[in-house]
């Protein structure tokens, strides 16, 4: 039920092997890297100082994690689509799985920072061209995952000839996780090709995201219950009231405070219909993860 993205920045591997050591013996259930090549804290082109914080790249950081950790499912949370081929994003993630021994969710978006497109050469086109991307995408994923076979593909953006895929999977197939709350285009595209739903949102939001996608299943014959429910929110423990507060800036779905604070708020992302928790902002340090697991996973045991 309760998962974490790690950060990518300003970290070293030992510190990150230190806290995933934590994650392995406890009630952790899923473990995440980002897909960003510099730290994910602008929505514009403007050059920051903080843009030069070393900054680990998300899907090798990703192998890693495979290779010393037995028990946590895997994913990028989410990849940018349009930092790579579709097919190259479903072969790193087939990969993967097959080093973890089929652990592995493959998150995708439609890619949003504009700073790092621009820094590193990327195309950034208009956002009804990304969300046209991340749909031929996810199809083109789909359709990798679930054929056998050489696999032919043409699409507007993306096309495949005679394809092999495989390995495609060590145990299941590898569930596709969409990320992301546009109610026409991206929900639309989780309803139609991904198994789980990623959303950052209040629990009142949240089932009001739900039901677009309700309605986008029913309009493509898809079953919502098929569809896993998570939320990628921030929980910290903190008592000092005041603190809780300043952290929060006015958003008190936040899940941070009190440990009965925060309980409560799982409870209402719970009734919301959160299947998993996929948690941000936890310091990465590991008595800040033995702290969670001892204060308020137990409460949902």
């Amino acid at each position: 039920m309760f998962g974490s993205q790690l950060y990518n920045q300003s970290t070293s591997w030992d510190d990150i092997k230190a806290v995933l050591a934590v994650m392995e013996a406890g009630r952790w259930t899923s473990v995440y890297t980002y897909d960003h090549f510099i730290p994910p804290w602008s929505r514009t082109d403007e050059v920051f100082e903080h843009d030069s914080l070393p900054t680990l790249e998300g899907w090798a950081l990703l192998a890693s994690i495979a290779a010393v950790t037995s028990r946590l499912e895997l994913g990028v949370l989410v990849a940018g689509n349009t930092y790579r081929s579709p097919a190259l994003t479903a072969k790193m993630a087939a990969t993967i799985d097959e080093v973890s021994g089929g652990r592995v969710i493959l998150g995708i978006g439609a890619g949003w920072n504009v700073r790092e497109h621009e820094a590193y050469g990327w195309e950034f086109p208009s956002i009804k061209e990304r969300s046209d991307r991340l749909e031929e995408a996810c199809a083109l994923i789909r359709l990798l995952f679930d054929s056998d076979g050489l696999v032919d593909y043409s699409g507007r953006y993306y096309t495949l000839k005679q394809a092999p895929f495989a390995p495609k999977g060590v145990s299941r197939p590898i569930p596709i996780m969409v990320g992301g709350t546009g109610p026409k285009r991206t929900l639309k595209t989780l309803a139609m090709y991904g198994d789980i739903m990623n959303v950052i949102a209040s629990p009142e939001d949240l089932k009001k995201h739900r039901a677009i996608l309700d309605q986008h299943c029913e309009a493509v014959g898809r079953d919502p219950a098929q569809i896993t429910t998570t939320v990628h929110v921030p929980m910290r423990i903190t008592r000092d009231e005041k603190k809780a507060q300043e952290l929060r800036a006015g958003d008190d779905w936040k899940m941070i405070g009190s440990p009965q604070y925060v309980i409560d708020k799982c409870g209402d992302y719970i009734e919301a219909g959160v299947e998993e928790f996929c948690l941000a902002s936890v310091k990465q340090k590991p008595e800040f993860y033995q702290e969670l697991d001892a204060e308020i996973f137990p409460a949902f045991d």
